[in-house]
């Protein structure tokens, strides 16, 4: 019945997803218009093996979400939908607190739709700022530059301390991961032999996302995204922009992309501190 609470002749259960499951949470989220790559569900169930979670009404899959927990002191919540037939019934709340309980006495972060904002207030999230989707095509660069190479060539440990700098924990596994991931492709900008700008471009459901994309500055970020956006054979591109990072925005606009959606990026306690003023790119709304 439309709007009513789950009976007590009804069975609703909550389990970690295994990681072949977690497609489940992705095809949900592209249903939703979130965009996911193709090979995210591969990358996110690196993180935390027991921080995605399903809900299944008398056996069958009827609400999701994650709470990936990456080290003992921040954990980042996404994937939270159910079902559009249940929604009403009362399982989001109830996978919600699960979710909220597995992260524990962690700071928990999101990026959440604008319309849910109030709601996440009430569960203890503050506003720290919006994130905004900008997207559409973006003209290929002319020539390569020598000082652009393959991301592959930086030693890992220095991708890890400079990516310490822009994220609220360490992400070792996850990295690893989405820089090796099918159809994932990253470039990198050095500056007298130092990294100065990264970043990687995967294919997703429509278009293409550029994520993470790190610079010490804007003409850093330029580099680097006329080098991932020149193997994108056409297309539209999407790059996630923290609003606070005028820089950031700026270099979004004057290539010619549009806002095309928004996010509440909250916390419910404090982080280590993050230059966002590096950030020219979110790596992804649903992991942070």
């Amino acid at each position: 019945m439309k709007g009513a609470t789950v009976t007590d002749g009804q069975d609703f259960r909550i389990r970690a997803m295994r990681p072949e499951e977690i497609t489940l949470a992705v095809d949900w989220a592209a249903a939703e218009g979130w965009n996911p790559g193709h090979a995210d569900a591969a990358c996110f169930s690196t993180v935390d093996a027991h921080g995605f979670l399903l809900g299944e009404l008398d056996g069958r899959p009827a609400a999701a979400i994650s709470c990936v927990n990456y080290d003992d002191r921040f954990a980042f919540l996404g994937f939270y939908i159910v079902r559009p037939d249940l929604r009403g019934r009362g399982l989001g709340l109830r996978i919600w607190n699960a979710a909220i309980a597995h992260a524990g006495p962690r700071t928990v972060g999101l990026d959440g739709v604008v319309a849910q904002q109030e709601s996440y207030k009430a569960s203890g999230f503050t506003l720290a700022y919006p994130n905004i989707r900008y997207g559409g095509s973006v003209a290929p660069a002319a020539a390569s530059r020598a000082d652009v190479v393959a991301l592959e060539e930086i030693p890992f440990p220095a991708l890890q301390a400079d990516d310490a700098t822009v994220f609220p924990a360490p992400r070792a596994a996850f990295l690893r991961a989405w820089i090796d991931a099918p159809g994932h492709v990253g470039r990198a900008l050095l500056r007298d032999g130092r990294l100065a700008a990264w970043g990687v471009i995967r294919p997703a459901r429509d278009g293409r996302k550029i994520g993470p994309l790190v610079a010490d500055d804007r003409v850093g970020a330029e580099a680097v995204l006329a080098a991932l956006v020149s193997g994108a054979d056409g297309g539209d591109i999407f790059l996630d922009v923290p609003s606070v990072n005028r820089d950031a925005v700026a270099l979004a606009q004057d290539h010619g992309l549009k806002p095309v959606f928004e996010t509440a990026r909250m916390y419910t306690g404090p982080i280590r501190p993050v230059r966002l003023e590096r950030v020219f790119g979110v790596t992804t709304f649903e992991l942070g």
